[in-house]
């Protein structure tokens, strides 16, 4: 038991666990209706749970998905800093293949208004999908084949993406009519958001890749050293091809998410920040800017957290402007957190803690014989 606590405390997951109990617990302080759940039917997609906790999954899970994705990216060693972008290239393609102009006309007949669109759904899914799965290939490319540094690879599209997905909507904030592309943000099944579990599927499936085959060992051994892992006889740039285009797809995927839940796509706001948000997640979650030994788990933990922190931050009145420093300051902490010496120090308490309880049971022992 002991050695399975001491485990448990050296994981990565420890720490992102912690500040998220303790985030939990300011709030329940602060407001002792926090956990309060109750039930409400929606006109569109019926009768669902509402609550704090339901709306800190709901709408952290795009962050949550961009995490996931950038964890394997990081843990090769390198980073994207262009995953925000890929969500309002995303987003605005989706939002141009429905043609809400369409919807405008249409504005007398409601029914129609709610279900106007040029192209059939599925369709519109595969593109978006298709549209961030090519940005991230195209940054894969830059990094594996044209060897540029993945912070100036990724920093093209971050400056020209945004670029783009005006292009695609000319320009305009376009707003969306079309009722069932609403589901994957609005919707519900079994009275939780179907974003949940569109989180949890991509993370299954990323967990299936990294720790059901040999994937996850070529990841983090391109990140540990990358000459030595070519070496080997493992293609490297093909282990981070597949990096980048995955964190593509998990970009596309929170697009989609993200204009359902919106009901518009925004190419100066969508995804706005969540690059930087995604980063500190994963550094939250243990995985080193430096590459190697990784946790897609801890790092959504690490964007729950980084969600929860904000929504606290607005509670307690903290500004807009001032939020970025206080996110700062949190991650800060957990990486103190995270140091050898904080980890030599906690393990210390618990084993004085362990053999002053030895002592008094051997004296209470000694005592009764």
């Amino acid at each position: 038991m002991q050695t399975l606590l001491r485990q448990f405390r050296n994981s990565r997951i420890f720490w992102p666990l912690m500040a998220w109990v303790i985030l939990l617990l300011f709030n329940v302080i602060f407001d002792p209706s926090f956990f309060k759940l109750g039930t409400i039917v929606d006109p569109d997609f019926g009768p669902h749970l509402y609550g704090n906790l339901i709306d800190i999954f709901n709408d952290g899970a795009p962050l949550i998905l961009v995490a996931i994705g950038m964890t394997l990216v990081i843990a090769t060693g390198g980073v994207d800093l262009s995953v925000g972008a890929v969500i309002a290239i995303s987003a605005a393609m989706g939002a141009v293949l429905i043609n809400p102009a369409l919807g405008n006309k249409l504005q007398l007949n409601e029914v129609l208004a709610k279900n106007a669109t040029n192209t059939p759904l599925p369709i519109i899914i595969l593109a978006d999908l298709a549209a961030g799965t090519l940005c991230g290939l195209w940054n894969g490319l830059l990094v594996t084949r044209a060897r540029i540094q993945p912070i100036v690879a990724t920093l093209i599209l971050m400056v020209a993406g945004r670029g783009i997905a005006q292009l695609i909507t000319n320009g305009q904030i376009m707003t969306i009519y079309y009722t069932p592309y609403f589901w994957f943000g609005n919707g519900y099944i079994l009275g939780l958001p179907v974003s949940i579990y569109v989180c949890a599927v991509v993370l299954l499936l990323g967990w299936v890749l990294v720790r059901k085959t040999a994937i996850g060992l070529f990841i983090e051994s391109v990140g540990i050293n990358a000459k030595s892992t070519y070496y080997s006889g493992i293609n490297e740039q093909n282990v981070k091809l597949l990096a980048y285009v995955f964190c593509g797809f998990c970009g596309a995927i929170s697009g989609l998410i993200l204009s359902s839940f919106t009901h518009s796509a925004d190419g100066n706001n969508n995804g706005l920040n969540y690059e930087l948000d995604a980063i500190l997640a994963v550094v939250m979650g243990g995985t080193s800017l430096m590459g190697g030994r990784f946790s897609m788990f801890a790092s959504a933990i690490g964007a729950v957290v980084i969600w929860t922190f904000t929504v606290t931050c607005y509670s307690v009145g903290v500004p807009a402007n001032a939020l970025l420093a206080a996110k700062a300051a949190l991650v800060m902490l957990v990486i103190l957190l995270y140091s050898d010496y904080t980890r030599i120090l906690t393990n210390r308490l618990f084993e004085r803690r362990k053999g002053a309880q030895f002592k008094q049971r051997g004296s209470q022992h000694g005592t009764a014989n």
